[in-house]
Order: structure tokens, then C-alpha cells, then sequence
């Protein structure tokens, strides 16, 4: 549907550099994306193996479009903009043209839709493979399975589920919301699906199997994942009661259109919006995996149920517009947020700039902690005419995002021969490591605080050997 697209591509683009500014998990991206081929696989050994197939996907578009803000983060909007026309397409095969279209809108306005819209990670395209398989699967259903099925829309359907699971596995949660609704077309008059289905299901779960294995040595890396409360339950939860809303309200009025469907937007949006939330919350209380953007396919469901409540309840264009205005103009100022700096954790791209107009030639280096280095690799040219003086292999040689830093020993002599340093840190100051804690403690005890700049949710210190200051102490 081009109307939703359109919306989702207007405010992917709308800001879509959030004010020159790029957060750690992006600058994640732009580091490995940025790897020669072999490097790439070396880090992938190590770390983030769960997110190798995006990042040889950006890989490939920096290659193509060159590197900058808006080539992160475009392959985010446009997949976005897909899901919203699949959502679309989704509602109307279920509800009719006025549910597609609230439908579709609905997904667009919705906030974390636009958040992950303008982010460079995987989860917009996870989103779009998951609704483009969505979509197919309610043409087969629309079939019912019948033998004149072309087998390229099972093998569609199969490849659409697959790349979400090779893009983020957690995508594999979606499987038993179509599980459900097959099982309810089935029960309709669609029998031959619930043979088929389950052929197709086996052949996503056996491609994603070896990414599942591989990431499996590589669980410390959701370590800093915290358990979970009821402050963290409560948007889920919230989303799922406007979803039950949504379907209990369809249940009490007719059906739109009124011909007998073996799907409906409650039989296939429901089950897609509660299970894998529902899901992942459960598992949750086992081991803390809870992260709402690893289920923010669940957006499909939910933008299916109020577009198809939206047009059963308002059955006219103009206040179905009215209303669309009204929810845009609500969350205008959220939108408006979105598109601030302020709203990521931090920037890696602020605190390099501090760093190139503060730095003299042959001064030192510190990161606390060690993957707050990730604003010297993507801003490179902030620190040539600076030493490291912690780092004892590269990132990209030590397969790593933060590199190797050598002993704590060898850090305190490095830091002891130098006469100014500067320190990137987090913005709480804490230490982490055993190097970290020696990095602190030397300069408390050897060196003067003379500058302290936080930007954009990082630190920005300059140190001086010494009792005082070349240059009078200043705060900011």
C-alpha cells in the first residue's frame, strides 16, 4: 500500500541524522562494517556472531553507498517502509482497503517504529522479513493450501522467515503466531496448510540452527541484559491490552468484510503481537533475555489490530483521516524527541570532536572502559596525534570492538611518562576492570583534573602531571 510506505519513508528521512550524532550500538555497525572481509570473520569468531549476516549487508552498502550517517541508517528506513506496506497489504486481504490503510498508518505513527526506523542495527529488517512473510503466509491461507499453489510462495514464505532468523533468531518467536493462526484457518476449511505449514517452519528452524549453536558460546554477551521488574513488564503489557481491546471490540462488531474468511486480523494480528512478547517474558524470568526491540515484530500484530478496529468502528474515509491526524499530532512532540540526540544513551560522535579541539600533538589517551574506544574508530582523525596509551592490539587485529589493552602494570608506566592526558569515559565514571581501577588511581594520585566536558551522555577530561594547571581548571 503506497500510502503508509510513503508516511514510513517521510519520517524515516524526517531528521534522520539525528543532529550528527551516532549511538555505541551503531557505532558498532560502522566498525564492523568497515572491516576487510577477513577481519570481519575474525571478530565474528569471537563477538556479535548473532549480527554477522547484518553486518556483511552493511558491509556491501558502504561499499555501495559510501559511508556516512544517512547510508547507516537508510537501509533501516526503507525496510521500515516495507513493513508498513506489507502490514498494509496484510490488512486488507483480512479487513478490506480501510483497515490496510489504518492498518498501515497505525504501524508508521507507532513510536518504537520510528525509533528503530533511524537506527543502524538489524531490527527494522528483521520487522520488514517478518511482515513480507506474514503477508505471503495469508496468500497461502487465501489459497487454502490447495494443490494450484505455486511452491515459490511456500519457498517465499520460508526465505522471508529465514533472513529474520539469520538477522536476529529471536524472529523464530513469530513462528508459533503463525503456528496459531494456520492452526485457525485449518479449523476454517484451509486443511492442506497445516501439513505444509510445518514443512516450511522445519526448513526456517534447520537454516537458523548453526547461527543458534554458534551464538551459544558467545551468551556473555547479553550479560548486561538486568532481570526482570515490573517497570520493565509494564510497555509490553500496556501494548498487549490495547491489542485485546482491539480484538474484543472486533468480536462485538460485524465482521468487515462481512464474507467468511479462514483468517482475520484477530486470528493472525493477536497471536503475532502476544506470543513472542509473552514469550520472551516468560523466558525472562529464567534468564534475563527481555529487550523489546529483539520482539519489535510484534508491531505487526498490534498495527493489524487497530487498523482493523479503526475501520470497523469509524466506516468512512474522512474520520479515519481525522483520527490519523489526531494521533500524529499527539505524538508529535515523542517525534520530535526521537530525533534529538538525547534520545540514545550517548554519542560516540560528540566527545570526538571535544577530543580534536582540546588535544595537543603527543599528549595520551585513555578510555574507561576500553569499549569507549569506539569513538577513536569511527572518528578516526580526532586522535592521529595522540598515543593509546593502554591499547596493546588493535581492535580489528584482536578481533574485537575495543581492542587488547596490555597489563595494568605497563598502562601505569605508559600513563607516568606522559605530561597530559586525556580520559573518554561514561558519564557515571565507574570502573570496570582491574585496568580500569589502575587508570583512576594513577591519575588521582599523580596527575590534575584541569578540564571536564560531558557531552551527549559521555566524558571528556583532560589530566596534567602534576599539582596545577597550565591553564586555570574549567568545568563544563
Amino acid at each position: 500500500m503506497i500510502g503508509p510506505a510513503a508516511l514510513t519513508l517521510l519520517l524515516g528521512l524526517w531528521g534522520v541524522t539525528r543532529e550528527h550524532s551516532m549511538w555505541r550500538d551503531e557505532a558498532a555497525t560502522w566498525e564492523a562494517a568497515h572491516r576487510a572481509l577477513p577481519e570481519l570473520a575474525h571478530m565474528l569468531d569471537r563477538i556479535d556472531v548473532v549480527h554477522g549476516v547484518y553486518y556483511l549487508f552493511m558491509h556491501g552498502v558502504f561499499a555501495v553507498l559510501g559511508d556516512s550517517l544517512i547510508a547507516l541508517r537508510l537501509p533501516s528506513v526503507l525496510a521500515m517502509a516495507g513493513a508498513a506496506a506489507a502490514t498494509a497489504a496484510t490488512a486488507r486481504r483480512l479487513a478490506g482497503s480501510r483497515a490496510g490503510v489504518a492498518a498501515g498508518t497505525a504501524f508508521a505513527l507507532m513510536p518504537s517504529t520510528q525509533h528503530y526506523a533511524q537506527e543502524g542495527r538489524s531490527y527494522a529488517l528483521v520487522v520488514a522479513a517478518v511482515a513480507v512473510a506474514t503477508l505471503i503466509l495469508v496468500t497461502l491461507v487465501d489459497g487454502r493450501g490447495k494443490p494450484g499453489v505455486p511452491a515459490r510462495r511456500w519457498a517465499g514464505y520460508a526465505a522471508g522467515m529465514l533472513a529474520a532468523a539469520l538477522l536476529n533468531w529471536f524472529s523464530l518467536l513469530a513462528l508459533p503466531a503463525h503456528a496459531a493462526a494456520v492452526f485457525m484457518a485449518h479449523r476454517r476449511g484451509a486443511t492442506r496448510l497445516l501439513t505444509r505449514w510445518p514443512m516450511a517452519a522445519a526448513a526456517v528452524v534447520a537454516g537458523a540452527l548453526p547461527l543458534i549453536l554458534a551464538s551459544r558460546s558467545q551468551a556473555q554477551q547479553v550479560a548486561w541484559i538486568r532481570p526482570l521488574t515490573w517497570s520493565t513488564a509494564l510497555a509490553p503489557l500496556l501494548l498487549l491490552t490495547v491489542g485485546l481491546l482491539c480484538a474484543d471490540l472486533l468480536k462485538r462488531l460485524p465482521a468487515t468484510p462481512p464474507t467468511p474468511r479462514a483468517l482475520s486480523a484477530v486470528s493472525l494480528g493477536l497471536p503475532l503481537l502476544a506470543f513472542p512478547l509473552l514469550a520472551l517474558l516468560l523466558l525472562s524470568l529464567i534468564k534475563p533475555l527481555y529487550i523489546d526491540r529483539y520482539v519489535l515484530y510484534t508491531n505487526l500484530g498490534l498495527g493489524l489490530l487497530i487498523g482493523a478496529a479503526a475501520s470497523a468502528l469509524v466506516r468512512s474515509w474522512r474520520p479515519l483521516v481525522t483520527l490519523a491526524l489526531a494521533a500524529f499530532a499527539a505524538l508529535l512532540p515523542l517525534q520530535l524527541d526521537l530525533r534529538t540526540p538525547q534520545s540514545r544513551v550517548d554519542d560516540v560522535l560528540a566527545p570526538a570532536e571535544v577530543v580534536a579541539r582540546t588535544s595537543r600533538p603527543g599528549d595520551g589517551v585513555l578510555f574507561i572502559p576500553s569499549l569507549r574506544r569506539d569513538t577513536a574508530e569511527v572518528s578516526p582523525g580526532s586522535f592521529t596525534a595522540l598515543d593509546d596509551l593502554a591499547l596493546a592490539q588493535s581492535p580489528s587485529a584482536s578481533g574485537t570492538l575495543q581492542g587488547k589493552e596490555t597489563a595494568p602494570q605497563h598502562i601505569r608506566r605508559a600513563m607516568l611518562g606522559k605530561h597530559r592526558i586525556l580520559v573518554v569515559a561514561d558519564v557515571d565514571g565507574h570502573p570496570g576492570s582491574a585496568r580500569d581501577t589502575v587508570k583512576r588511581r594513577v591519575l588521582v594520585e599523580h596527575f590534575t583534573r584541569c578540564a571536564d566536558t560531558e557531552v551527549r551522555g559521555r566524558r571528556v577530561q583532560s589530566y596534567e602531571r602534576g599539582t596545577s594547571c597550565t591553564a586555570p581548571p574549567l568545568r563544563s
